[in-house]
C-alpha cells in the first residue's frame, strides 16, 4: 500500500532586533533553523552595532536559510569617530557586504513570495511622531526634561542629518514602491504607523520611531501584512484590515520574562510545494 506524502511547506519567517553582541541572545540566534532548507527568513533590523559583527550573524543565517532579506535598525548604522565608515557610508558598506552575500536589501530588486512582493524598506525617523502643536525642538527639549536621551544622539546624529536622510529614503521608497503591481508585504524596522508607540512606558521615545510620512503605505501598496521591530514590543495589530507584526527579540530583561507574545520567528506566509 502506497503512503501518501505530506506536502513540503516553503514558509516566510520573520525576525529582529538580535541584538547579537549581548551573550544571552546568542542561543537564541543560534536557534534560528528553517523547517524547510527553502524557507525565507527576515531580519527586521538592529543585529548588532559593528558590522563585522552584523554581517557573520546574516553570514549564518544566509547558510541556513534559502533566501535572507535584511533591512537596516538604527543599532546598525551606530558609529565612533574613529570607524572608517560612518553614517551613510557605514550603510553602504552593510549593503555591500550583505550582496556579496546573496543577501537582499533595500537597495536590490524586490523579490517575490507566492506571488506576494517582499519589500525591504529603509525610512529611519524624522521626529514627527510628537505631541500636537510642539515643535521638533520643543518636543526635544521635553524628552530632555523627561530624562529620555536615545543612543542615537551620540552614535548616529554626530554623524549624519538623521531628518534629511530620512526625507532622501522616503522619496526613495516611494518611487520604488509606485511601480510594484499586485500584493505586497511591507518590511521597516521601525513601525509605518503611529499607533504601536502608544504602548511605549515613556511617550516621548516616540520621536524615535517612525516618521507620519508612512501612513497610508500598508493600503497604497496593498499590503497584506507590515513587519517591523525597533520597540521590543512583539505583537500583531490589524489596523485597517492590514497585520502590523513586530517581530522584536530584544534584550534578555525583555524576552526571559514573557509569558504570552506571538510565536518567534514569526510565520509571515505559507506555500505549499510540490513533491
Amino acid at each position: 500500500m502506497s503512503q501518501s506524502r505530506q506536502p513540503r511547506q516553503r514558509t516566510l519567517w520573520a525576525v529582529s532586533d538580535l541584538h547579537a553582541a549581548v551573550r544571552a541572545n546568542r542561543e537564541r540566534i543560534d536557534a534560528l533553523r528553517p523547517q524547510d532548507p527553502e524557507d525565507w527568513l527576515i531580519v527586521a533590523g538592529d543585529v548588532g552595532e559593528r558590522s563585522d559583527l552584523v554581517l557573520r550573524v546574516l553570514r549564518q543565517l544566509r547558510s541556513r536559510f534559502g533566501t535572507v532579506v535584511w533591512v537596516p535598525g538604527n543599532h546598525e548604522l551606530f558609529s565612533r569617530s574613529g570607524d572608517r565608515h560612518r553614517g551613510r557610508e557605514k550603510y553602504e558598506e552593510l549593503v555591500q557586504g550583505c550582496q556579496q552575500m546573496g543577501i537582499f536589501t533595500p537597495e536590490d530588486p524586490f523579490p517575490v513570495f507566492h506571488d506576494v512582493t517582499i519589500c525591504p524598506l529603509f525610512t529611519l525617523y524624522d521626529y514627527s511622531f510628537r505631541p500636537p502643536g510642539l515643535s521638533l525642538e520643543e518636543a526635544l527639549s521635553a524628552a530632555e526634561r523627561a530624562g529620555i536621551m536615545m543612543m542615537d544622539y551620540f552614535s548616529l546624529a554626530p554623524f549624519v542629518d538623521v531628518r534629511g536622510w530620512c526625507w532622501d529614503r522616503l522619496a526613495y521608497s516611494v518611487k520604488r514602491l509606485s511601480r510594484v503591481e499586485g500584493p505586497t508585504i511591507l518590511i521597516n524596522h521601525w513601525p509605518l504607523l503611529r499607533e504601536p508607540t502608544r504602548r511605549l512606558r515613556h511617550s516621548e521615545l516616540a520621536l524615535w520611531c517612525g516618521t507620519r510620512h508612512t501612513r497610508g503605505w500598508a493600503e497604497r501598496y496593498q499590503a497584506r501584512a507590515v513587519v517591523y521591530g525597533h520597540l521590543h514590543i512583539p505583537r500583531v495589530d490589524v489596523i485597517d484590515d492590514v497585520q502590523h507584526i513586530e517581530v522584536s527579540l530584544g534584550y534578555p530583561r525583555e524576552w526571559q520574562p514573557r509569558r504570552s507574545a506571538p510565536p518567534w520567528p514569526y510565520p509571515v506566509l505559507v506555500e505549499e510545494l510540490d513533491g
